[in-house]
């Protein structure tokens, strides 16, 4: 198992595309830096009346939901990289046990997806803790290192999430593109259509979308539909029902 380990660690290093998701990503949160750092400036002039107004500065309202798209574009081109250039058929037959070529994906993929995640969430904590300093609330966004945990540990949950599910839509559908496809109608389109259904459902169907789940998993959200064990469970099921929906594909379909 080891020597599968490093195998496929070998490859999600090797594949160019990882070097673009990452690059893309370090640009998401210099792009975050930047909207705080004129948000804070723009704070700084402002009437005290209209600085209770203002936003919080926080890159990681850019970072996250971007981050999210990009480890689950990862997690997709992990798998789909290999089908597109044939490279599946000896790699089956290097570990023809699928199963254990399955758990060495989906181990490497949630252990780099982890680290990129924790570092991604971390930076944009500490780049906007930097910009703003001593300010008060609201355009400072948490008030110490304590208040500002739960939501840096459940931002980090949501995109080792979405890579997995990312890689699950990669065994199932085979395809670059069809994987990315799914990935933006989950994350930006089937949101905005759940508003659309008459209440009570639509609050009930937002709240189960994956870009809610983390605000909801951290408590930070005041009479949230869901609760943060709800909130978990929610995220357990999309992992169970893509990664089994992945392995199903992969043991019962040929290469």
């Amino acid at each position: 198992m080891t020597g599968v380990l490093s195998s496929e660690l070998l490859k999600i290093r090797s594949v160019r595309s990882t070097t673009y998701v990452l690059l893309a990503l370090a640009l998401m949160l210099l792009t975050g830096a930047i909207v705080s750092y004129l948000m804070t400036a723009d704070w700084d002039v402002a009437s005290p009346e209209r600085q209770q107004r203002f936003d919080r500065a926080d890159p990681g309202v850019v970072v996250v939901p971007f981050g999210q798209f990009c480890l689950g574009a990862l997690g997709a081109l992990a798998v789909t990289s290999e089908y597109g250039s044939g490279m599946i058929r000896t790699a089956l037959v290097s570990v023809p046990r699928r199963g254990a070529f399955l758990l060495a994906k989906i181990v490497v993929v949630g252990a780099v997806s982890l680290v990129v995640a924790a570092l991604a969430v971390a930076g944009s904590f500490t780049v906007g803790e930097l910009i703003t300093g001593d300010r008060p609330k609201p355009i400072s966004a948490y008030g110490s290192v304590g208040e500002a945990l739960p939501t840096l540990l459940s931002d980090t949950a949501s995109m080792v999430l979405l890579a997995l599910v990312g890689l699950g839509l990669g065994f199932l559908l085979r395809s670059t593109a069809g994987a990315l496809v799914t990935l933006c109608a989950l994350l930006f389109v089937l949101p905005v259509v759940t508003l659309l259904l008459p209440p009570p459902w639509n609050g009930r169907a937002y709240s189960v979308m994956l870009p809610n789940l983390a605000p909801q998993l951290s408590g930070a959200v005041s009479e949230a539909p869901l609760s943060p064990p709800g909130a978990a469970l929610v995220m357990l099921a999309y992992l169970v029902v893509t990664l089994g929906a992945g392995a199903v594909a992969l043991l019962r379909r040929d290469a």
